[in-house]
């Protein structure tokens, strides 16, 4: 099965296509779930620290670069989307602003520096290292930062996971997105 082609949906690089990742069994999020991600997200976008957990071919954390975030980090484990990402920020004129981290989650995360104002996390649905991960997030978030996780919409996600705290859930077909804040303190 050939993948589909994904490009950006809005901001500076508007239809801007992603490097393929050969050989990867990807999911990327589609267009229409992503553009309804940006709308929730666009107050919190302008000079944003991304980190794109899970990242496949960068779509989100790019996606946040074209739309004004200030620098993105990308965390993927599959050699050939780590080279993809690499490929498309470099195309797009965005590697200053842009870095990728090939590593398996959530070991990767010791090695990351924050704190993060966003961060996204678009795991494989049976992935078991999605709930460990977004258990592990909060001492990367700034005060007021916001995790986006995206799931299978027949799951519910904890509603607190360690440090965070759910504060909306949208369905969009069979694709749900969990928005969760960092707790005060933690």
């Amino acid at each position: 099965m050939a993948q589909a082609r994904v490009r950006v949906t809005g901001g500076a690089l508007k239809g801007f296509q992603l490097a393929e990742a050969g050989g990867a069994r990807l999911r990327p999020t589609s267009a229409r779930v992503r553009e309804a991600i940006f709308n929730v997200l666009a107050a919190r976008i302008d000079d944003a620290a991304v980190l794109d957990l899970f990242a496949g071919t960068g779509a989100l954390g790019i996606e946040a670069l074209s739309r004004g975030a200030g620098r993105a980090v990308f965390v993927e484990s599959h050699r050939p989307a780590a080279r993809a990402i690499v490929q498309s920020l470099a195309r797009a004129g965005l590697a200053e602003q842009g870095s990728v981290v090939r590593g398996a989650l959530p070991t990767a995360l010791d090695s990351l520096d924050g704190p993060f104002d966003l961060v996204f996390s678009d795991p494989p649905y049976d992935s078991e290292q999605a709930l460990p991960t977004l258990a592990a997030l909060a001492p990367l978030l700034a005060e007021g930062g916001l995790v986006v996780y995206e799931h299978r919409s027949r799951y519910n996600p904890p509603e607190r996971p360690l440090g965070l705290t759910l504060s909306d859930r949208r369905v969009y077909g069979d694709t749900a997105v969990a928005f969760f804040v960092a707790l005060e303190g933690a």
